[in-house]
């Protein structure tokens, strides 16, 4: 069965009809072309697909697309703006918090809510807010640095 949803994602309105079991992170990938949410697991347990849902670090890959109807969806695509990087998506440059780069759109999205709710977290606070989210390639240690950077970076 079919149903009829409105978004505005990264900014722009979107009206589309959609299987009603089409999950959100298929959504987004397979019909608009946001190919920066990726799908590791299809269970939630890996945050790769993490993207915010009216400013929440929302898990897309078990989020129905018709769940979001009516609401402002961020991707990876729409947090820098105006061509400069969001200061977290700087701090995983600066401070090298990727590898492999699979995982880093998740944990910047993460990384994003996280500071939207505590500008300024430290160590224990960033390192349990990134509990859901898994890097295989390092040891998380770069990746709470960047965001220690953007927070830093963010609060002037």
């Amino acid at each position: 069965m079919n149903v009829k949803i409105n978004l505005t994602i990264n900014g722009k309105s979107y009206s589309d009809e959609v299987d009603s079991r089409t999950m959100l992170a298929l959504y987004l990938r397979d019909e608009l072309g946001l190919t920066g949410t990726h799908i590791g697991c299809d269970t939630s347990s890996c945050g790769t697909c993490t993207i915010l849902v009216d400013g929440k670090a929302v898990k897309s890959c078990t989020m129905l697309a018709a769940q979001a109807d009516g609401s402002n969806v961020t991707t990876i695509e729409g947090i820098a703006q105006n061509g400069n990087l969001h200061p977290i998506q700087e701090g995983f440059k600066e401070k090298h918090g990727l590898q492999c780069g699979f995982c880093t759109p998740g944990m910047v999205m993460l990384a994003a809510d996280l500071l939207d709710r505590n500008p300024n977290p430290n160590e224990q606070e960033i390192r349990h807010a990134l509990e859901g989210n898994y890097c295989r390639c390092t040891g998380y240690h770069n990746i709470v640095e960047s965001i220690q950077y953007a927070a830093e970076k963010m609060n002037g």
